[in-house]
């Protein structure tokens, strides 16, 4: 697992707005009329832009679907004084709105249709194979939404072969939920069209999205690497991040999707005995503890979910002998 979540604002996003927000801040700095820097999210990209933005001292605007981001991802942008816009819509009518309000003067767009968040997310792609000690890993899996992340690996992994610090790459394997697959969908039919879709309800809401902007990269990606696209189901996910915690990690449901892949891959043969496999864990799942109660709770059933694995609490009275017989029951 190559975590990204242990970052400043617990996702990937910052490795890409740091880049973004420090080149605003030196454009503002020569001149450059700038008096707002705006993205669309589904939550982390907010928290992210509203941090960088605090520290450097420049107004942030997130537009976002109003009711579809949990409480700490809505918190996040709030508690660092960006003007938070809750829309009524999904992520895709949020996303088209911050395209025509970044024609505005002085507005600048900062979604990852911008090139310098790629060049910030590149850095996965090198931290991965530096942890490895030049080695190169068989696979990469991640979770796909708007697939600006599927592009900048591809990319990372490009350029560290291009300057002689690797000799091969790896195949990427794109996740996305079957509730916002139009990737996987294009990619049965061998790319040859995309389909926008309308994405239905997912616990993975940063990556319910219909309509990615990065697609056209993400795809020229994917065939530069060898790449392979797979979707999870709703019980798929909830159940791969339950296996995942009980080896000690705190997953959030985008990597569920990522894992449930794995689990795909590897059960049909595409992903081989001994073969090096990284999931890319892109956020922090404490960003996500709504989703772990309802799980646990058993509280997931509009999704089609049933917990195989939950953990409740066993209520006792403060009697040593009641946690005695607790403890030795076991």
């Amino acid at each position: 697992m190559k975590l990204c979540g242990n970052s400043h604002t617990g996702s990937f996003k910052d490795l890409g707005m740091t880049v973004l927000v420090s080149v605003v801040k030196q454009m503002i700095g020569r001149g450059k009329p700038i008096s707002a820097v705006v993205c669309a999210s589904t939550g982390d990209t907010s928290a992210s832009l509203a941090a960088y933005c605090a520290v450097a001292g420049i107004r942030s605007v997130v537009l976002l679907p109003k009711g579809l981001v949990s409480t700490p991802q809505l918190v996040q942008p709030l508690a660092n004084g960006a003007l938070v816009l809750a829309l009524d819509t999904d992520f895709d009518g949020c996303m088209a709105i911050v395209q025509q309000l970044a024609l505005e003067p002085g507005i600048y767009l900062a979604n990852s249709m911008n090139s310098l968040r790629l060049e910030g997310q590149k850095t996965i792609a090198i931290e991965i194979v530096q942890q490895f000690d030049w080695q190169v890993p068989d696979w990469v899996i991640l979770p796909g939404g708007n697939l600006g992340n599927v592009s900048a690996l591809a990319a990372g992994f490009l350029m560290a072969r291009d300057l002689g610090l690797i000799r091969s790459l790896p195949r990427l394997a794109v996740a996305q939920a079957e509730a916002a697959n139009p990737l996987y969908q294009a990619y049965l039919r061998g790319f040859e069209r995309f389909e926008p879709m309308a994405a239905r309800p997912t616990l993975a809401t940063a990556i319910r999205i219909g309509n990615p902007v990065s697609f056209t990269r993400a795809v020229r990606g994917l065939l530069q690497v060898d790449g392979v696209v797979e979707q999870a189901s709703e019980p798929e996910l909830a159940e791969a991040c339950a296996r995942a915690d009980l080896t000690g990690m705190f997953t959030d449901p985008h990597t569920g999707v990522a894992l449930a892949v794995l689990e795909k891959l590897v059960r049909r043969g595409e992903i081989q005995p001994g073969q090096r496999t990284v999931v890319i864990s892109t956020a922090n799942g404490l960003k996500f503890t709504d989703f772990k109660v309802r799980y646990h709770e058993g509280d997931l059933a509009e999704y089609g979910i049933t917990p195989q694995r939950p953990q409740r609490p066993v209520e006792l009275p403060a009697d040593l002998e009641a946690v005695k017989r607790a403890v030795f029951s076991q």
